[in-house]
């Protein structure tokens, strides 16, 4: 059985942002983090995203701005198979991108159950609540 795991940015209060918007606070430079971030990245699997965290991570990670400053997290985000959740959306036009419309719940038990390598959510608030307390480890 697949492993399901998040990867998200939240703060003490329980916030994914600001009022507005804003997520530049869980944007840290330093070494230690940079690492992290790019071990993640480099490591497999696949992305889940809901259609906000899809729709931000598609706007940037493709762009000679993130290819230029952050090659390997690129490389990865932009070449590893991703997910998106998603009842509004027609199409998913990232590279390497299936658009899910139906049940997020249903859909991602049986992606469990499928053989590939583990999975991880990025972001997508609405995503992990849908998924914590519905027992995803059966």
């Amino acid at each position: 059985m697949r492993k399901l795991a998040v990867f998200n940015n939240v703060t003490l209060d329980g916030y994914f942002v600001t009022m507005n918007g804003d997520m530049s606070w869980a944007h840290k430079q330093d070494a230690e983090w940079n690492a992290f971030v790019q071990g993640n990245a480099s490591g497999g699997g696949e992305l889940l995203f809901g259609r906000i965290t899809y729709e931000m991570m598609a706007s940037y990670w493709p762009t000679p701005h993130a290819i230029k400053n952050f090659p390997v997290v690129a490389e990865g985000m932009n070449n590893l198979p991703k997910v998106v959740f998603s009842r509004t959306m027609d199409k998913a036009s990232w590279n390497n991108t299936k658009l899910v419309k139906r049940d997020i719940a249903a859909e991602i038990r049986k992606m469990k159950n499928e053989p590939g390598k583990d999975m991880v959510i990025l972001g997508s608030g609405s995503i992990v609540s849908q998924t914590g307390a519905r027992g995803f480890d059966r």
